[in-house]
């Protein structure tokens, strides 16, 4: 199955690892890039730890697309 990500949860999941690179990032930020990919995970029936998983890789390795 495919997962499909939308820009919002990718912008957020950016903003985030930026963050964690500036070693600034904070238990809210972190928040809600989990949200967001739970809730896109019950909303599309598919495993949350595969859309994380999807999501991390889409961000911090671009050039494996």
């Amino acid at each position: 199955m495919t997962i499909e990500l939308n820009d919002e949860r990718i912008e957020l999941e950016r903003a985030a690892w930026a963050e964690q690179q500036a070693n600034t990032l904070t238990a809210e930020a972190a928040a809600r890039v989990q949200m967001a990919i739970t809730a896109h995970a019950r909303a599309t029936e598919q495993n949350r730890y595969e859309v994380e998983k999807e999501l991390k890789r889409v961000v911090r390795h671009p050039a494996a697309e």
